[in-house]
């Protein structure tokens, strides 16, 4: 099983910026579909977003246009781009791999993200 590893969160206004990083081992990245969710406290984990393996990606409708999934695969690490950031925004942030018998994830720990108003 594939544990990855976030980071990148952390307080901002809102309208501003984070990137966060998803660390998995570099075949992972390569081959299985990469998926965001996020989880409010006190409230459910939720979808954010998948990246499939030929780079597509989809969002809820809540991030569309302000959110962008990326990878570097030679690094192993998935990206999460989330621009104009609003206090709705604000969540525990979390990656899983999917795919098939060798993309199987664990939760990680998550990040951190607070958007003030």
């Amino acid at each position: 099983q594939i544990q990855p590893v976030e980071s990148g969160g952390g307080s901002v206004q809102a309208g501003g910026s984070l990137r966060l990083s998803c660390k998995v081992p570099e075949d992972t990245s390569r081959r299985c579909t990469m998926d965001w969710y996020r989880q409010a406290a006190g409230g459910q984990r939720g979808w954010v977003s998948s990246l499939f393996n030929d780079d597509d990606a989809v969002y809820i409708d809540a991030v569309k246009g302000r959110f962008t999934a990326s990878k570097d695969s030679a690094k192993g690490t998935v990206y999460l781009q989330m621009n104009n950031l609003k206090p709705q925004d604000t969540a525990v942030y979390f990656c899983k791999p999917r795919g098939g018998d060798r993309c199987i994830g664990v939760w990680g720990q998550g990040t951190q993200v607070t958007v003030s108003s």
